[in-house]
């Protein structure tokens, strides 16, 4: 795409109020399996300032999991964005429910760190899956995240992730069959970056 056609469909979706950098959020019925990804404003580590902070992104995440989706998959918190692959029906009231979160969250934390007015939250990019590889791929690409990002050499030396739960359902010759078959490469190259 040339510099001139983003200009114009920033102009565009501008014109519509729709989100600059975004696509829009399409309505889908019925259950979805999907990934979602949500980042802190400018990637800052304001989640991982300190263990009970991340501990605390995790408590109150799972229970909105629990609460909207059928499944829970896969899930991370890191220091500045977490990821959750997710089987719901309803992907309005799952994000509202996130949205309430993060506003709580910002507010809590702005106050924590003396910071009032200061943005947290940026985005909650959510995508369905298209295959039985792009499931295996992003539950892989998710419970690899912190090893990506190097806060630890295994994933299971990562304490706020999912990936305990998978390794205590599946056994390690199974997990690392899954690992081969569907390796992450390039996933998230272009979004997902320290």
């Amino acid at each position: 795409m040339t510099p001139a056609q983003q200009a114009e469909i920033l102009k565009e979706r501008k014109q519509l109020h729709r989100p600059w950098h975004s696509p829009p959020h399409l309505a889908l019925q019925g259950e979805q399996v999907y990934i979602l990804s949500v980042a802190c404003y400018e990637h800052a580590p304001i989640i991982g300032k300190n263990h009970q902070r991340l501990q605390e992104c995790v408590d109150c995440l799972l229970p909105i999991y629990r609460e909207y989706c059928k499944e829970i998959h896969a899930w991370v918190v890191l220091p500045n964005h977490y990821h959750a692959l997710l089987t719901t029906e309803n992907l309005d009231i799952l994000r509202k429910s996130l949205g309430q979160f993060h506003g709580s969250s910002s507010y809590r934390w702005n106050g924590e760190d003396n910071r009032r007015g200061r943005k947290v939250w940026h985005n909650c990019s959510d995508r369905v899956m298209r295959s039985e590889r792009h499931f295996y791929t992003s539950l892989n690409y998710i419970h690899h995240n912190a090893v990506k990002h190097g806060l630890v050499e295994h994933w299971q030396d990562w304490a706020y992730s999912s990936v305990h739960e998978f390794l205590a359902e599946v056994n390690r010759d199974e997990a690392l069959q899954l690992w081969q078959t569907y390796p992450v490469l390039d996933y998230g190259k272009n979004w997902d970056y320290s």
